[in-house]
């Protein structure tokens, strides 16, 4: 039995001590993804063309993991510029191949800036928990929930770009999820990998979003 492949973005973490930019990756999301019956990928941050290793590789979706603020934004903590450049690529070609895209925290400000959408600096989302509110009846999950919140940057209510949808709200009106459109592309601002357990309701939206939408 082949298993899924899902390729899955790295932060960036630099040491001064040997000169070295280094590509990490949180070994939860090794643990999650194979309870689930996938095989993660981690993508280096040094590819020039994503979509060529997508399609060696066969990817049946792509997960942009958290880390690193945009390197674009004021006061950004740890920028990596080249991730931003990547992951701006690997959006691009996910989407022209029709393969799922589902964004953590970082990767849904990613998504949301590479549409056309803008970001604001936040307070009260760093290291805390707090209910959201789901904005989508058919959303995949229930009516109001706890989420875990690691986050400098949010989605203002206005902000949203133009090809999304919200799908969950945080007390202070902020965007903690959303969808496209058009294409198998969802967000969601909190960590799935830093539960322990992991949920039922993330592993169920993992399970659902990438399986189902490979069939």
């Amino acid at each position: 039995m082949t298993l899924p492949q899902i390729g899955i973005t790295q932060r960036v973490e630099r040491v001064p001590a040997y000169g070295e930019r280094r590509d990490c990756l949180d070994q939860a999301w090794g643990n999650l993804l194979s309870q689930l019956g996938m095989l993660p990928v981690p993508l280096s941050n040094a590819l020039n063309d994503p979509g060529t290793v997508v399609d060696a590789l066969e990817l049946s979706g792509v997960i942009l993991s958290g880390g690193n603020d945009i390197a674009t934004q004021p006061d950004a903590i740890n920028p990596a510029p080249e991730r931003d450049a990547l992951e701006a690529k690997l959006i691009d070609a996910c989407f022209t191949r029709g393969i799922p895209v589902l964004g953590i925290c970082r990767g849904m400000q990613m998504l949301n800036l590479h549409l056309g959408g803008k970001l604001t600096a936040t307070g009260g989302h760093s290291g805390e928990r707090h209910l959201i509110k789901r904005t989508h009846a058919d959303a995949p999950w229930e009516a109001e929930f706890e989420v875990n919140s690691f986050h400098n940057f949010a989605v203002g209510a206005n902000d949203l770009a133009p090809d999304l949808e919200p799908m969950a709200i945080a007390h202070d009106e902020t965007v903690e999820a959303c969808r496209h459109k058009q294409y198998a592309c969802i967000g969601i601002m909190w960590h799935p990998e830093r539960e322990a357990p992991a949920t039922e309701r993330d592993m169920k939206l993992l399970s659902d979003f990438f399986l189902r939408t490979a069939d």
